[in-house]
């Protein structure tokens, strides 16, 4: 099999590289900055912007599949450049796949395109999406993931969306450091009661399930359908913060703030970043008040149906690789 992974260089698109590359297929990565490291394992590098649409298409061309994990994170920034990669350049992504008779495609989602800003326990794929959202990330992804499935079946293109929670593991750029960097300037707060479960991914679960996902999708399976994915398992959300922060040699995080007061907190910090047109992201925004305050875990049966998911590492084997990782890096 011959696969294009847009953001083959990332957390997720290089495990998803090395995983295609462990099991002999040809792997072609297209990001906007060369990963040298990831060619000597065998891929092939290409460089290019998702919002151009001549360097999509070229990359697809000899392709099989596409994993298109490339996305603009964050929940806070500009609306229109979030359109432009994460909606734009996954319309770019599909034209590429039909132009150069791509037989499937693979779009990395996430659960926060469906979250409502309240407690999402055990919550299915038959969940809406929410009448408005509070970031342009999950706007975006939302607009992304809907284009996506609508092209399912045209022109010979099979399509899916996976929607793994809260990646995390060794050589995270994004979720961890940011993490650890505040809670070693004690810059944390528990928000809220604390006992608010979540769902986690660890990367090599979502790698394993985007691949389990491709090998079984038919026009009658998988195709034209979105996924939640996740280690199988909540967690409570600040205890598993404590325990990773404790293993890696850093004061637990104690101190509180109640969930109307970090909500209101966010509001405040939105309207002075937006009135200053500043483009760094806030310390706190209205959707990571309730992110880090309300449940939310998914069902995911229905990936264990159609593809048989099956986590492939649990959270204490995660917990341990992580922290050798992080242990003695400095950021």
């Amino acid at each position: 099999m011959k696969a294009l992974v847009t953001g083959g260089g990332g957390f997720l698109g290089r495990a998803i590289t090395e995983m295609l590359l462990g099991r002999g297929d040809h792997v072609r990565i297209f990001s906007r900055n060369r990963y040298p490291d990831v060619e000597k394992l065998g891929a092939e590098g290409v460089q290019g912007d998702l919002r151009d649409l001549d360097a999509v298409v070229k990359a697809c061309m000899g392709i099989d599949v596409v994993f298109h994990t490339a996305a603009l994170a964050g929940i806070w920034g500009d609306l229109k450049l979030y359109t432009e990669v994460n909606v734009t350049g996954t319309q770019h992504v599909i034209v590429g796949c039909k132009r150069r008779g791509v037989g499937k495609l693979l779009y990395t989602s996430s659960p926060s395109v469906v979250f409502n800003m309240q407690d999402e326990r055990g919550i299915d794929e038959t969940t809406p999406y929410p009448p408005r959202f509070f970031n342009p990330y999950s706007e975006t992804k939302a607009l992304a993931e809907q284009t996506v499935l609508k092209a399912n079946g045209s022109d010979g293109l099979l399509t899916c969306s996976l929607r793994p929670h809260l990646l995390w593991g060794p050589r995270d750029n994004h979720l961890l450091p940011r993490l650890i960097r505040r809670a070693r300037k004690r810059q944390l707060r528990i928000i809220g009661d604390g006992r608010n479960m979540v769902d986690l991914t660890y990367v090599e679960n979502a790698a394993m399930a985007h691949l389990l996902a491709c090998d079984a999708m038919t026009p009658k399976r998988v195709a034209g359908e979105a996924y939640f994915i996740s280690d199988g398992s909540p967690v409570v959300l600040w205890d598993w913060i404590n325990v990773l922060l404790e293993q890696l040699g850093i004061h637990k995080v104690r101190k509180r703030i109640p969930a109307p007061a970090a909500y209101a907190l966010g509001y405040c910090f939105e309207r002075v970043y937006a009135w200053m047109k500043k483009q760094d992201e806030p310390r706190l925004t209205r959707f990571l008040a309730r992110a880090l305050s309300c449940s939310h875990f998914y069902n995911i049966a229905k990936a264990r149906r159609d593809f048989n998911y099956r986590p492939v590492v649990n959270n204490d084997e995660g917990v341990r690789r992580t922290v050798a990782y992080f242990r003695d890096l400095r950021f």
